[in-house]
């Protein structure tokens, strides 16, 4: 079976940090495929492994504006 599933990225240094928005999964790497590379395999070996995967709804990713700079 197949799933489309979100990830959120952001970059800490000199690493991507990929996150399963669905699952509690989480992966680096050097370039942004590469972090997205091994992150669907990070949710590929977890869901073999986990008998009964809880899978969360697709949560709402929106964008907001604030008053003032960060």
């Amino acid at each position: 079976m197949v799933r489309t599933l979100t990830a959120a990225v952001h970059q800490e240094e000199d690493w991507y940090v990929a996150r399963c928005l669905e699952l509690d999964v989480a992966s680096q790497g050097g370039t942004l495929e590469e972090a997205l590379t091994n992150l669907r395999e990070a949710v590929e070996v977890y869901l073999d492994e986990v008998s009964q995967p809880t899978i969360e709804a697709t949560p709402l990713v929106t964008s907001f504006q604030v008053g003032r700079a960060a």
